[in-house]
């Protein structure tokens, strides 16, 4: 009798299967010993230990990763063939999508469940998020428990990490969402066509009965598509497509859109989240729901945390904290941000970048902080185990002499938001980009409390003593 499947030696308990995978930083075969000593029974390996320990069963398999997450699927009755499963992959908006599918399904009076980088949700039940798409096991014993409480739909962020390291295989997708692609993840990837075609990999696996929707003005949407068995559909706000939205009027409040001939107001703000609100209201099309009934909830949502949310300081400066870590939505969120202003109001932006990750883009998120906002002040986002100072001068290198009065360097993010905070004025707008929802810096290994919005409301209540 299997007690329960386990790829952390340290989990191990009497009865479990322990599957040795082969990881970006540690082999789990080294700890095969140590799982039997625990209580392992059944080992799962790509390769045999020359010694083997009677009494437990040795299972060798090409690849563990892809075992882990069959097993983990039928372990738990394969949930994903018992609940429409709608996958949402690209390098931005992932999170927004699948959460305001969340809400609008909510409201539309469905029990929905939610496995997104901010959280996880079965229904009104709430569970920490630690990946952006989490482990096997961890996505089926979620799924089951989505089961167990009757959830209608469940909506999933998924991650190129995940579908290379086979986290979604094993899974039965409903439908599948391509939102854009730009440059991230290269430090995993190495090239952007590698991280391209390792997207392109969750719609070539889609089932015949599932839908593959795909922005259409993104110039890889097509390419999602090439060879997919799923139902071929598009949206867009610029080209032609089975569902198109048109910008009628933008606020900081909010914006004025047209879909399908009706005009929508929308708490959500900037291009960027009009592709996604267009990627939402097709899908719940896609899913039968009826389009009045959805232009109306869409009008009632909110934004995600740490998605261009903010806070306006007594004095009237508007804050907005966004995850934005990436050179293509660092851009969207300022020229959203020069978009609505009037022209003139400054715009100060507080910007890092995270440590041991791809280095290529820190001078590029330097350079269009600096070419789109009036003063940037650099500082740590994560440094993780690398020097924030080194960081800092990969991301100095992208300034262009022109630009360089405008730029101060800051280390510490605490004090860099405080100087945001007293050197702008009545009608300013202060971007606070990288870190989103995070409610914690990672400095050294070690990850200590802090939180962007949480700074930037001290900072604000201070100014105002």
């Amino acid at each position: 009798m299997v007690h329960q499947l386990v790829f952390d030696s340290r989990k191990i308990e009497s009865n479990d299967v322990f599957i040795a995978q082969k990881g970006v930083a540690v082999d789990g075969h080294l700890f095969i010993d140590k799982a039997i000593s625990l209580g392992a029974t059944t080992i799962v390996c790509e390769t045999l230990p020359e010694v083997k320990k009677e009494g437990v069963t040795f299972v060798q398999v090409e690849d563990a990763n892809l075992a882990l997450a069959i097993m983990a699927a039928n372990f738990y009755d394969n949930p994903s063939h018992k609940i429409p499963l709608i996958g949402i992959t690209g390098t931005n908006g992932k999170t927004t999508i699948a959460s305001l599918l969340y809400q609008l399904f909510k409201k539309a009076g469905y029990k929905v469940g939610l496995l997104s980088t901010v959280i996880i949700k079965v229904d009104e039940t709430d569970f920490k998020a630690t990946h952006t798409t989490p482990d096997s096991v961890s996505i089926n014993k979620y799924l089951n428990a989505m089961i167990d409480a009757g959830v209608d739909y469940c909506f999933m962020e998924v991650s190129s990490h995940g579908i290379h390291q086979k986290r979604i295989a094993g899974l039965s997708f409903a439908g599948g969402i391509f939102t854009n692609l730009s440059l991230d993840h290269l430090d995993y990837h190495k090239t952007l066509a590698e991280y391209r075609d390792v997207k392109k990999q969750f719609f070539d696996t889609l089932p015949t009965a599932a839908f593959a929707l795909t922005n259409i003005d993104d110039k890889n949407g097509s390419f999602m598509l090439q060879n997919t068995k799923a139902r071929k559909k598009t949206y867009a706000l610029k080209t032609v497509a089975d569902y198109k939205s048109k910008i009628i009027e933008k606020q900081l409040s909010g914006t004025l859109i047209n879909v399908a001939g009706t005009e929508v107001w929308t708490k959500l703000i900037g291009v960027f989240n009009m592709y996604n609100l267009t990627a939402i209201i097709a899908t719940a099309e896609l899913l039968s729901l009826d389009r009045l009934e959805v232009l109306t909830i869409v009008s009632q949502l909110e934004s995600v945390s740490g998605r261009f949310e903010n806070v306006v300081s007594n004095g009237g400066v508007t804050a907005i904290v966004d995850y934005a870590h990436t050179p293509d939505a660092l851009k969207n969120v300022l020229e959203t941000i020069n978009d609505i202003r009037t022209g003139n109001e400054n715009v100060l932006t507080v910007v890092g970048c995270g440590g041991d990750r791809d280095k290529l883009k820190r001078p590029k998120m330097a350079h269009i902080a600096t070419q789109l906002s009036t003063q940037v002040i650099f500082t740590s986002d994560n440094p993780r185990t690398e020097n924030p100072e080194t960081i800092l001068e990969e991301m100095e290198s992208g300034v262009l002499p022109e630009n360089e009065q405008k730029t101060v360097t800051i280390s510490n993010r605490k004090q860099a938001i405080k100087t945001a905070c007293k050197l702008a004025k009545t009608g300013d707008i202060i971007l606070i980009a990288g870190k989103g929802h995070e409610n914690y810096q990672e400095i050294n290994g070690v990850r200590t409390h802090f939180d962007d919005l949480e700074e930037v409301r001290n900072c604000f209540n201070q100014l105002k003593k």
